[in-house]
């Protein structure tokens, strides 16, 4: 089936991760002019550049208001164009147990900082650029934001990351789906709230019994999700002709999972 994707500019954040470069392959795949964000590692991305003329990168701090104000102005004078659809898939997840009661504010200013201001920072200029947009872009206008079964259970000893992952699955991203319409009429925002997910960020923690038991025995589906199973629900999201009619959702991937026993 055509999802709708061919040459619409897609900006998938926090490209370089197991969820990001996924992603990124699967929009190539569809037709997309992709541009796929990097804070501090390239590599994943320039390994495909060869091989797809449709990818371009950029390295922004997207904790930095003046680092994303200067990302959005590239991106809309390269030859993709303005950007259409944006993946806010970026983020931290410190491995190191720390209960509510005993973590610094420095850990805590430090997360919220980049899982929830960077994606306010994100959805706003990706929103001031969209006012200026043809139609053709705005009718395909879309925000897809990475959220986690933790913004809706808790995390024992990471509520900095589940604070900040609720924060964005509810009210983000339904304050911004009732706004995107003033500006394009057809434009749709959504939320993927992934569980477990094998990626290098949380390799460590999965090798830990621990850790991966409890999950798997609240998983009815008894298995973790695989990059791909999210990147394909954040290509139906972004799809226009698929998702044309779906917005304000929460989509949960995460197996059926129920927390952790």
């Amino acid at each position: 089936m055509d999802l709708g994707l061919k040459n619409v500019h897609v900006l998938v954040t926090g490209a370089s991760g197991g969820i990001g470069i996924e992603t990124v392959k699967l929009f190539l795949s569809l037709g997309a002019d992709v541009t796929a964000h990097y804070n501090s590692n390239s590599t994943p991305i320039q390994n495909l550049r060869d091989d797809f003329l449709a990818l371009q990168s950029v390295q922004a701090d997207l904790s930095s208001e003046s680092a994303v104000k200067d990302m959005f102005e590239t991106l809309s004078g390269s030859h993709f164009g303005p950007v259409a659809v944006v993946v806010v898939n970026h983020g931290v997840w410190l491995p190191e147990d720390v209960p509510i009661v005993d973590m610094t504010t420095h850990q805590w200013d430090h997360t919220i900082s980049a899982n929830l201001t960077s994606s306010f920072l994100v959805c706003r200029e990706y929103l001031r650029h969209l006012r200026a947009a043809f139609d053709s872009v705005k009718d395909k206008a879309a925000i897809v934001l990475i959220g986690s079964s933790a913004g809706k259970y808790g995390e024992a000893n990471h509520g900095d990351y589940a604070i900040s992952k609720s924060a964005m699955m509810y009210g983000m991203t339904m304050t911004l789906k009732s706004e995107i319409v003033r500006i394009a009429p057809k434009g749709r925002v959504n939320c993927i709230a992934p569980g477990w997910v094998a990626t290098p960020m949380v390799q460590e923690a999965l090798n830990d019994p621990g850790v991966s038991g409890p999950a798997l025995a609240a998983t009815p589906l008894k298995k973790l999700a695989m990059p791909l199973d999210i990147a394909n629900q954040i290509a139906v999201l972004s799809s226009s002709v698929i998702s044309g009619h779906v917005t304000g959702q929460v989509v949960f991937v995460e197996g059926g999972c129920v927390g952790d026993l």
